[in-house]
């Protein structure tokens, strides 16, 4: 799983982690990794950490290699940047930095992954309604999760004869720490749990081989922001 070093990622890995289960956790700040390798042994799982730089190719191919050393029963492309901005305040390294972490990491991981995933296996896309609609100021990281949500749709379709399932999530607003790097006034007692969208992962992942929980929804009661 990418990003797993807090937020969505970090809740998705405790509400994944068991005896019997093994997680690879991937983010780029060891100190939390590892932080989120202790809640998940709390819980009896196993954790193995990567700290890995998703916009570097060649450590995404490291990082892969060591994934491949066990055998893999799910992606979870969690990892995710917003620049939340006028579109011509951008600069073009903004944009390349959101396009290869949201978009381009999520592909090279899927396209060198899954061709040794078996039946049943699954993975896991968490996007958002931006992939879906525009907002302002939010043009590179709807851009990134419009192009995600593509790749999504026709991977899905690719893979049906291989028996491997892919699952979108699209969780609403949020109450982790990326707001707190967001201009703006922003009601967070609104926002959704970063565990209720880790509980929407779980269900879809414990649906039998052959059903595939296609895409995910998850809102606050509260209304939208």
């Amino acid at each position: 799983m990418t990003g797993a070093s807090r937020g969505i990622g970090r809740a998705i890995a405790e509400a994944l982690a068991g005896e019997g289960i093994t997680l690879l956790l991937h983010g780029r700040d060891e100190a939390a990794l590892a932080a989120t390798r202790q809640l998940v042994e709390a819980k009896g799982g196993r954790a193995t950490t990567l700290a890995f730089d998703l916009r570097d190719r060649g450590q995404i191919n490291e990082m892969v290699a060591q994934a491949n050393a066990e055998p893999l029963d799910a992606l979870v492309n969690n990892a995710g940047i917003a620049v939340v901005k006028p579109y011509d305040a951008l600069t073009v390294d903004e944009w390349l930095e959101t396009l290869a972490i949201n978009v381009t990491a999520p592909f090279l991981l899927t396209q060198q992954l899954a061709p040794q995933m078996p039946r049943g296996s699954s993975i896991v896309n968490i996007l958002s309604p931006a992939a879906k609609t525009g907002f302002p100021g939010w043009s590179s990281y709807c851009m990134s999760k419009f192009a995600l949500e593509g790749f999504s749709q026709s991977l899905r379709e690719e893979l049906r004869s291989s028996g491997v399932r892919v699952i979108n999530i699209y969780p609403s607003a949020t109450d982790t720490d990326i707001w707190s790097g967001v201009e703006g006034e922003w009601p967070r007692e609104k926002m959704i749990a970063a565990h209720d969208v880790a509980a929407a992962v779980a269900y879809a992942l414990a649906q039998p081989a052959t059903v595939v929980v296609e895409n995910v929804s998850v809102a606050s009661l509260a209304g939208t922001l």
